[in-house]
């Protein structure tokens, strides 16, 4: 009975030291939550004592925690080995083989697990790929985000190119290939790096277990393209049309000649076109000029100047300023590389259309010509009633065209338009560009909006010239290729006639003549 009691005893002194024990661990579990650990890394007022002086905590993005596929975890999940909250030394690297150790396994034998192995400092590690607490998963990823998001960032490095003696165009030669392309255009379907070379066990085309080894080929091509056979899996992916006509195999010199023969037959068979046409069209020009059937003058030489400058300086604006916004377009690319000088071929342009601006505000008060201009744009109550008369021949509701004077309400229209776009162009520009002096007297959010109005305006108009004014002078029937008024000021008696038969006409010797109209 005695040792029977004694063992009870023992048994019940176990049990309660295990409970307790228990106790006690649960206790601390509870202590190391993530609102703990973040009690202290997000305050950016926090430091940890590093080789005897104070240092900045690393502060945790619960942004990105919250959106990665680790959301769910504690940070002591992947932080192990925390005794006490307080803890002046680093942590150790997190493992990330204990939760994916396939994954582990794969990498280990890869050349960058095994460059990681060898301390070699350039090797990517895990969240150098998966990021690190916005940790992403790449199933289902777009092929686009694996190659230029995840790929790219080592290999397009020159400096690590260099280093490890690899192929500096691998990067720019895939995004030229049909893959690369296709991805670049939203296909989700198109191989991506990893499609081809794997991503966690990537070895070396000479290494037999690679995707990409010569013996492997057929299988890798096979997963996308069925039926891929031995001739098709040797296609070249990477494939740098610019290469060296002595190239590696006969099909990659072949095709080296097929692209210079090709681009001599281009150039010399579109250039001969285009220089033919040119000429033709050179001789025609100044055969029309030459002729007698445009004795009309529709803009005086100080007008047609005004024009000029006003049309350089739109082009220049709009081809500059979409080149800042847009760096990446081929307007930009043909500017050059560098943005100071677009940035100052943009504000140089932006003068030049304020100072014929301003030019044109004198013009209209002190000359004869341009106070008439003023009293001609001037919109009156007839306008519309032209563009009701308009609307209904153009529907077939009216047998005639209503009959314009000298400006009829697509003039006026335009004119006006461009006296309200120079003033908010010239406005907001000038608020941009003087951004540091204007926000000693408005907040900084008004050069904000100032950059929103001036961004939109150009875009509207942008679009009303090409869609408004072009037509008008360029692709009417009428005037087709181009109204030459803006080059002599002068229109033919036909066009007069239909476009503004109530004008008043000054033929060349700037004698008013009445209108030529069959109807008053």
């Amino acid at each position: 009975m005695n040792t029977h009691s004694a063992g009870r005893k023992g048994s019940v002194f176990l049990l309660s030291g295990g409970l307790l024990f228990f106790a006690v661990s649960c206790r601390a579990e509870e202590k190391f939550t993530n609102s703990d650990c973040l009690d202290c890394h997000t305050d950016p007022s926090n430091t940890r004592m590093v080789k005897g002086r104070a240092a900045p905590l690393a502060l945790f993005n619960t942004n990105q925690f919250t959106a990665s596929v680790h959301a769910g975890l504690l940070c002591v999940d992947c932080h192990e080995g925390i005794k006490d909250l307080v803890h002046d030394t680093p942590l150790p690297p997190v493992s990330c083989g204990s939760c994916h150790e396939n994954a582990a396994t794969e990498y280990a034998e890869s050349v960058h697990g095994i460059a990681a192995a060898a301390k070699v400092r350039e090797s990517p590690r895990c969240v150098d790929c998966h990021s690190e607490h916005r940790t992403e998963s790449f199933k289902g990823a777009a092929s686009l985000s694996i190659s230029a998001d995840v790929c790219s960032k080592c290999h397009a490095s020159e400096r690590i190119n260099t280093k490890f003696n690899l192929p500096a165009d691998r990067v720019k030669t895939f995004f030229e290939s049909y893959h690369g392309l296709a991805g670049s255009y939203g296909s989700t379907l198109a191989a991506n790096c990893a499609s081809c070379h794997g991503y966690h066990k990537i070895l070396p085309s000479t290494d037999t277990r690679s995707t990409i080894h010569r013996t492997n080929l057929v299988a890798t091509c096979g997963k996308c393209h069925p039926g891929a056979n031995e001739n098709f899996s040797l296609s070249k992916i990477h494939v740098d049309l610019g290469a060296d006509q002595n190239g590696n195999g006969v099909g990659n010199q072949i095709n080296w000649w097929v692209r210079k023969i090709y681009l001599i037959l281009i150039i010399g068979t579109i250039g001969g076109m285009f220089l033919h046409n040119f000429l033709l069209l050179v001789k025609k020009v100044k055969a029309h000029l030459r002729s007698s059937g445009r004795p009309i003058l529709r803009m005086n030489l100080g007008q047609r100047w005004q024009h000029a400058v006003l049309a350089v300086s739109f082009i220049a604006l709009a081809i500059t300023g979409f080149s800042l916004k847009f760096p990446d377009s081929w307007p930009a690319k043909l500017m050059g590389s560098s943005e100071p000088f677009r940035r100052w071929s943009h504000r140089g342009a932006g003068v030049m259309l304020l100072l014929v601006g301003l030019y044109h505000i004198i013009y209209l008060v002190v000359s004869k010509d341009g106070r008439r201009l003023v009293v001609d744009f001037l919109p009156v109550k007839k306008d519309l009633a032209d563009i009701v008369g308009t609307v209904r021949w153009l529907v077939g509701l009216r047998k005639e065209k209503p009959q314009i004077g000298r400006f009829g309400y697509t003039e006026k229209m335009e004119y006006w338009a461009v006296v309200w776009g120079t003033i908010i162009m010239g406005v907001t520009g000038l608020v941009v560009w003087f951004k540091m002096e204007v926000t000693q007297w408005l907040p900084r959010w008004a050069v904000d909006v100032a950059l929103t109005i001036h961004y939109y305006e150009a875009i509207l108009a942008c679009l009303a010239i090409i869609v408004w004014h072009f037509y008008h002078v360029m692709f009417d029937p009428d005037v087709y290729p181009v109204n030459l008024a803006c080059w002599d000021g002068k229109v033919s008696e036909h066009w007069q006639k239909e476009e503004h038969p109530l004008g008043v006409i000054v033929t060349e010797n700037k004698n008013p003549a009445p209108p030529t109209h069959d109807k008053p």
